[in-house]
């Protein structure tokens, strides 16, 4: 299942994380999870969010320049071992993994990751052989007391 995940770029200085939080906690857009990546002068900042629409036209607005791209949620077993298995198959179906993060909560017993795939249709197909099934937004959207 594709989930939309924002791109920006802020600079790498003190308070500049700041800015785009605010601009979306003073609209009532609660990040579901993020990763921040620093590259040089700049950071690479990935967030995924219930409306991706609205809070693109928020920060587009505020002038930074935003990119939307399909990440994929996958629970991975949280114990040793449990990512190998997962990155054995992708390995097996050809796919690199370009990146990933840990989601900031868990889903019963499992850990969540983010990935972004060279191929996410042929990740999902993957996916799909080993009778793996990405998390959906609507489960990924949700909070924790309310699964």
């Amino acid at each position: 299942m594709r989930i939309p995940q924002l791109s920006l770029v802020i600079d790498n200085r003190p308070g500049s994380l700041d800015v785009p939080c605010k601009l979306l906690a003073e609209a009532g857009i609660n990040i579901i999870t993020l990763m921040l990546a620093e590259a040089g002068q700049h950071g690479s900042l990935r967030l995924i969010v219930e409306d991706w629409q609205q809070t693109m036209r928020l920060l587009q607005a505020a002038g930074y320049a935003v990119t939307a791209t399909d990440v994929v949620a996958i629970e991975v077993r949280d114990e040793p071992g449990g990512l190998v298995e997962l990155l054995d198959v992708f390995k097996a179906g050809g796919v690199n993994v370009a990146y990933m993060y840990a989601f900031a909560s868990r889903m019963g017993q499992s850990a969540v990751m983010v990935f972004s795939f060279n191929d996410l249709d042929a990740a999902i197909a993957a996916l799909t052989r080993s009778g793996i099934n990405p998390v959906a937004p609507i489960n990924l959207y949700r909070r924790l007391d309310e699964r």
